[in-house]
């Protein structure tokens, strides 16, 4: 019989430190916050962002709602939009595609926040789609200077960033719907 080293701490074998980092984060977390900084921090680290936010959806509402943001005195969070049906929500709702646009010029067709997401340096950004239960919950949303989102940057982000979106996801709903324990 052996014993294996333990899945919830440490470096795994086939893990980067990176990725053990996240797994540690999320492992401790009492709040979504703290799952969504460890998102944020490995999105940082595999494909760099200036700007990190995530958007939960409410589609019967027409609502998105920010449930995270690395720039709250910009983008607060429990900020809500509503939902347009545009060329955005084709690609990233109903195709469920991430969306990319790496000029201040694309994302002014898309977003009415440009001015400020420009004067954040920001000038590019990708939308991750993320799906649970075949429902669209939220985007995951990274923005950093012009041009910066390459094809190779955004393979990255998809093979890299779309689990573990997904995990920060389920761990959100279950913080944000569960009854509070006393620690």
């Amino acid at each position: 019989m052996s014993v294996g080293a333990g899945f919830n701490k440490g470096k795994q074998p086939h893990m980067t430190s990176i990725e053990s980092k996240f797994v540690d984060a999320i492992s401790g977390a009492r709040e979504s916050g703290a799952g969504w900084k460890a998102l944020s921090d490995l999105a940082a680290a595999i494909v760099g962002h200036r700007l990190f936010t995530v958007m939960t959806v409410d589609i019967a509402a027409g609502l998105a709602r920010r449930a995270y943001s690395s720039h709250p005195a910009e983008y607060p969070v429990s900020g809500t939009k509503p939902i347009h049906h545009d060329a955005w929500f084709d690609i990233v709702h109903r195709q469920r595609r991430t969306f990319v646009a790496n000029t201040i010029e694309d994302i002014a067709k898309v977003f009415p926040d440009h001015e400020l997401i420009a004067s954040l340096g920001c000038g590019s950004v990708l939308n991750l789609p993320v799906v649970l239960e075949g429902d669209l919950v939220a985007t995951i949303n990274l923005l950093d200077v012009a041009g910066h989102y390459t094809p190779e940057r955004v393979l990255m982000a998809e093979d890299r960033l779309a689990i573990p979106a997904r995990l920060g996801c389920a761990l959100a709903l279950r913080f944000d719907s569960a009854p509070r324990k006393p620690d």
